[in-house]
């Protein structure tokens, strides 16, 4: 129950978040594409960067006409996540 409930907070967090900063950066839209992307440390994903990331795959995959780039881009975002994790986490060590 507790991991449903810790999976509950952070969705309802992203999405108060995304709100905020879309509304924080509305004025950008008149120029520019704005999706604000949340990516939780715990591997929780905001609805806009799945739509974000699926989006570029599908252009990607027009381009190189490889089904699977989606998933790839997913894969490589998420590795980068893990190797920023793990280099904040070496952070919290004493070095003396």
């Amino acid at each position: 129950m507790r991991i449903l409930k810790f999976t509950i907070n952070i969705v309802l967090n992203n999405n108060t978040n995304n709100n905020n900063k879309i509304a924080k950066y509305g004025e950008l839209e008149n120029t520019h594409i704005f999706f604000p992307v949340a990516i939780e440390t715990a591997g929780a994903w905001n609805h806009l960067a799945n739509e974000l990331v699926q989006e570029i795959g599908r252009r990607i995959t027009a381009v190189t006409e490889e089904p699977r780039e989606s998933m790839f881009l997913f894969q490589r975002l998420s590795i980068a996540l893990q190797r920023r994790n793990a280099v904040a986490f070496r952070g919290t060590f004493n070095t003396e």
